[in-house]
């Protein structure tokens, strides 16, 4: 059984998204651990890169300050490490294919099994080319977390039958960011993913306050929160773990 499935055990899960090494690795570890201690239940690490396409401006520049500030993948993983000594919720990577094809697929999800990262999300890898990824990523009991977005229609059925730890629902077209409403019809996107598999599946972009969170968990397994809290971290740098946990402590309570 996947230990993804933790994550959504005690009810609706929330899932914070975090971009390594903005400002800094040492903030990063904090605003981890201030999130777990605030109820997060899986947390979403970002791996910079230089063309984070899926990304909005908050978190590409988030992306840039990290890489700017000398973040390496080797270095993500050795956060990781550190992370494990004390953090024991499921944690996932979500990076784009050319930072695991540069860095050796098998030698990167190899890495992630022997860390303790649980799951892995690449935004940029279409459904019908995960077998480039899906084989390593058996072998080593990490589990490859499919996308759908809006767009996904009459391949929705066919991603959520061969789901691995949880899916990952698109709120709307476009790039991650905040936004004011949610207008895609997402619960028939969901209904159709129920039919499908016994998976969970969680609603991430766009959702920037509690209602939204509310509002996209009680209609899925749980909410993902990427921009509003790369935001803060933007914000306040080295002080930020001191605001993302009451952030992150409202977010939750709504959720739940």
């Amino acid at each position: 059984m996947s230990k993804i499935s933790q994550a959504f055990a005690n009810g609706k899960a929330f899932i914070p998204f975090i971009t390594c090494g903005d400002p800094d690795l040492e903030t990063t570890a904090a605003v981890v651990r201030a999130s777990v201690e605030n109820g997060a239940d899986l947390i979403e690490l970002g791996i910079p890169f230089s063309d984070p396409t899926a990304e909005g401006p908050v978190i590409q520049a988030a992306n840039l300050r990290a890489l700017r500030g000398g973040v390496t993948t080797d270095r993500v993983f050795d956060l990781v490490r550190g992370l494990r000594r004390d953090v024991s919720v499921p944690m996932v990577f979500m990076t784009y294919a050319n930072v695991v094809y540069s860095y050796g697929a098998e030698k990167f999800i190899s890495t992630c099994a022997e860390i303790g990262i649980d799951g892995l999300i690449l935004p940029d890898l279409p459904f019908e080319e995960k077998d480039e990824f899906l084989p390593i990523c058996e072998r080593f009991g990490v589990d490859l977390i499919s996308m759908i977005a809006p767009t996904s229609e009459n391949r929705i059925a066919m991603i959520a039958r061969e789901a691995r730890g949880f899916l990952y629902l698109v709120s709307s077209l476009g790039v991650t960011g905040t936004r004011s409403e949610i207008t895609t019809d997402l619960a028939s996107i969901v209904r159709v993913v129920r039919e499908n598999t016994d998976i969970p599946c969680a609603v991430g972009f766009g959702i920037s306050t509690p209602a939204q969170a509310k509002a996209m968990a009680d209609l899925s397994d749980g909410a993902i929160v990427g921009s509003a809290i790369v935001r803060l971290i933007g914000q306040y740098g080295r002080q930020a773990p001191a605001h993302v946990g009451p952030f992150i402590k409202a977010m939750t309570d709504a959720v739940r």
